[in-house]
C-alpha cells in the first residue's frame, strides 16, 4: 500500500499542472514516481530534468547505463524500477538472458569483459560508496572518463530513484512504459 498520496492533476498547483501536461503533450508518460516527488513542486522540474538527460543526453552507452539501473534495482529490492527499465532495457540491447541474470553475474557467462567491469563497478558504489583501485583500473580499460563520470551519475541517480520508491511504497504505474520514448517523450521538458 502506497505510504503517500499521488498528486493529480485536479488537485496540483498551476506549476505541477504545467508540468505534467508538457509531458503529457511530449507524448511521455506521468510517472507514479512523478506525481509523488510533485509534492514538492519546486523539485518536481528539475527532478525530471535530471532524469530526462541522464537517459537522452549522455555518452555513456545506453545499455551500460541500464546493465547499471539493473543492478541497483536488484540489490535495493526496488520492483518499480525493475519492471519500469526492463522495456528500455531490452531497447538499449540488454538481452532476456542478461536480465535473467543480472543478480548473478559474477557466476554468468552472459556478460562481456566491459558488461562485468561496469557491473563490478555499479555494485562497490551502491554498496560501499568507496571502490578499489583494482575495480577502477578494469573500468578505464573500457570506458572514458567522462563514460566514468556519467556512469557514476547514473549509478548516484538511480539509488536515489530506489530510496524514493521503496520506502513511500510508490505503487506500479496502471500502463508501464514501453520504451525510453514513454520515459523522456519526443523531447525534454523546457523550462
Amino acid at each position: 500500500m502506497p505510504r503517500v498520496n499521488l498528486v493529480r492533476e485536479d488537485h496540483a498547483p498551476e506549476e505541477v499542472k504545467d508540468i505534467f501536461q508538457k509531458i503529457e503533450g511530449n507524448g511521455a508518460t506521468v510517472l507514479n514516481l512523478y506525481r509523488v516527488v510533485a509534492h514538492s513542486p519546486h523539485v518536481v522540474r528539475d527532478f525530471i530534468r535530471l532524469a530526462n538527460s541522464l537517459v537522452s543526453k549522455t555518452a555513456l552507452s545506453p545499455k551500460m547505463r541500464e546493465l547499471a539501473v539493473m543492478r541497483i534495482a536488484g540489490l535495493c529490492r526496488s520492483e518499480y524500477e525493475r519492471l519500469q527499465h526492463v522495456p528500455v532495457a531490452l531497447e538499449a540491447g540488454v538481452s532476456r538472458e542478461q536480465l535473467a541474470a543480472i543478480s548473478s553475474w559474477k557466476e554468468s557467462d552472459r556478460f562481456s569483459a566491459d558488461e562485468r567491469a561496469v557491473l563490478q563497478y555499479v555494485e562497490e558504489v551502491a554498496e560501499n560508496v568507496e571502490v578499489r583501485e583494482a575495480t577502477f583500473m578494469m573500468l578505464k580499460r573500457y570506458l572514458r572518463e567522462r563514460d566514468i563520470v556519467e556512469l557514476t551519475l547514473a549509478i548516484g541517480w538511480w539509488g536515489m530513484i530506489a530510496r524514493i520508491l521503496v520506502p513511500l511504497a510508490i505503487e506500479m504505474d496502471e500502463q508501464p512504459i514501453g520504451s525510453t520514448a514513454d520515459l523522456i517523450g519526443r523531447r525534454t521538458i523546457k523550462g
